[in-house]
């Protein structure tokens, strides 16, 4: 039921002659002309174990790679949008993966693509994503910027951690579509981009931590890659506006304005997906229509006036957090340095990974600038690690974030 008493947008429909055309091709057993193909499948290492089977192909290979990783698992406790609460029926960023996820490989499959990759590429896009969401990201990079000249961006290390402390041979074309996700830069087109070797990929990860700008350029190498960078947009833009109203930030939907798309998640979501697929069925880009791709531009600028500026303290100029990742980066920098092995970032972080890591040691991982290390260990932290982690290396601060369920009484 709709939150607001404007009237509603309806909800649009495919193309007759593109619905015609989708049926046809599936009886035909016809699919995308563009769609990734599991044999051309590009890994770093030609492992007989990693080979393609009936029952495991090569894309579903990363799928099960990806969600079987302990830094999977920390999706549920990190930040989506809003922080510093204890509320079970907002987002955390487990479920926007999954619904992220669930958008593309609706249009994925109404394209005809290959829907394993989606997959993949959904379920890691954020695997290196910080505690409290984007504020966070923010921190950790002004800690990391002013101590090394480098960026951190929560996409390139999501490749991170998949590649090289993770690492489990994934694909480059999954690896390619996590780095190039980031939804935020808005394209009314998406065209593939030209990665076909790791030693492209490598590149683009190295210039992604020396230049903040590159991060813009950035183009998915497949249409599947395509496909879910746009979804990322797609779940969030709608899926926020509910948990805003859960929050109490907003009363109703009455303040965004639509001419086409919608206001509610749902009308988003079917909206935008029958006008993508309608505009990109065999084609070899991702394409909205202008109508809605004005739409959508409005929408997400209306999320962050109305949303996105009231998380929270997170973006407040006295806010704590901020003060507290630049103190426990410090503090776990100088135990780095300082060899100091009662540290949690050795008896936690270092020793954690080599154990589950299956191929870093430790000798190998601490000659590694230490920089790096003091940032894959923060980035790895969810919300409640941060705080418990923080209370633990300053037991005499003041400064405290912890909250309950039961603040809001």
């Amino acid at each position: 039921m709709s939150n607001s008493q404007k009237e509603e947008i309806p909800y649009l429909s495919l193309d007759p002659e593109i619905e015609k055309s989708i049926i046809a091709d599936r009886a035909a057993g016809r699919l995308h002309p563009f769609r990734f193909r599991d044999e051309n499948v590009v890994r770093r290492s030609s492992k007989e174990h990693d080979q393609a089977t009936l029952t495991r192909p090569a894309f579903m290979r990363d799928v099960e790679k990806i969600v079987n990783l302990p830094a999977y698992n920390r999706y549920s406790g990190k930040t989506q949008v809003f922080s510093l609460v204890e509320n079970d029926d907002i987002s955390r960023r487990m479920l926007h993966v999954q619904l992220v996820n669930r958008v593309a490989q609706g249009i994925g499959t109404l394209l005809g693509l290959n829907t394993n990759l989606i997959e993949a590429i959904a379920l890691g896009h954020d695997i290196g994503h910080t505690p409290f969401g984007h504020a966070g990201e923010r921190y950790l990079s002004e800690s990391y910027h002013k101590r090394t000249g480098r960026y951190f961006h929560h996409n390139v290390h999501s490749v991170r951690v998949l590649d090289q402390l993770y690492p489990r041979n994934l694909s480059l074309q999954t690896l390619d579509g996590v780095i190039t996700h980031n939804g935020e830069f808005a394209c009314q087109t998406l065209e593939c981009g030209n990665v076909e070797t790791f030693e492209q990929l490598d590149e683009m990860v190295e210039a992604c931590n020396k230049d903040e700008q590159v991060i813009g350029t950035l183009r998915p190498s497949t249409l599947e890659g395509c496909v879910v960078r746009v979804s990322d947009m797609i779940a969030y833009l709608g899926k926020d506006r509910q948990d805003a109203i859960e929050m109490g930030v907003i009363d109703s939907l009455d303040m965004f304005d639509s001419s086409v798309i919608g206001r509610d998640n749902a009308r988003i979501i079917n909206n935008v997906t029958a006008d993508i697929v309608n505009n990109s069925y065999g084609s070899n880009k991702i394409a909205m229509s202008r109508e809605v791709f004005d739409d959508l531009k409005l929408a997400k600028r209306q999320n962050y006036q109305v949303i996105y500026s009231q998380e929270g303290i997170l973006d407040k100029p006295d806010n704590v957090v901020e003060t507290m990742f630049e103190e426990m980066y410090a503090r776990l920098l100088d135990d780095l340095v300082k060899e100091r092995h009662e540290s949690p970032i050795f008896r936690q972080h270092v020793k954690s990974l080599v154990k589950m890591s299956h191929s870093l040691t430790a000798d190998a991982y601490l000659s590694q600038e230490p920089n790096r290390i003091v940032a894959d260990y923060i980035a790895s932290m969810t919300d409640n690690y941060f705080m418990n982690m923080y209370a633990r290396l300053f037991p005499n601060s003041k400064r405290r974030i912890q909250k309950d369920y039961y603040d809001a009484d």
